[in-house]
């Protein structure tokens, strides 16, 4: 696995919005860099987080979550051993837990994910 502080990831955790609050993705994405990650609502035990991603994540896996992505924007990668997978915008795809997994892209992409709130976004 490669090392996730070899990367310059800008992962925040905090809920930025609470129940019965409008979320605009398209204000927060707008101006961030690649690699900005944010935590968005709680929606029972799980978390919806936001991400803008641009280049190569680092590979890992996460033992006990599965992961959910979702494109928004752009073009999404997921390498995983022994297959790749390929999402445009308005696709989605589930990342079993225990799977090693890193996800890439050529071009700005914005991707929502959905992951239980303990998960650690970097991997175990």
């Amino acid at each position: 696995m490669s090392n996730p502080k070899d990367f310059p990831y800008d992962t925040r955790l905090n809920l930025l919005h609470g129940p019965l609050e409008i979320i605009d993705e398209k204000v927060l994405t707008d101006g961030s860099k690649p690699w900005f990650n944010q935590t968005l609502c709680q929606v029972n035990t799980s978390v919806v987080r936001v991400g803008v991603i641009e280049g190569e994540y680092h590979w890992h896996k996460h033992q006990n979550e599965d992961e959910f992505f979702y494109v928004v924007e752009g073009w999404l990668i997921i390498d995983l051993e022994g297959r790749i997978v390929e999402l445009a915008p308005r696709q989605g795809f589930v990342v079993p837990k225990g799977t090693m997994h890193r996800t890439r892209s050529p071009e700005r992409t914005v991707i929502l994910m959905v992951e239980t709130a303990g998960i650690t976004p970097t991997g175990d």
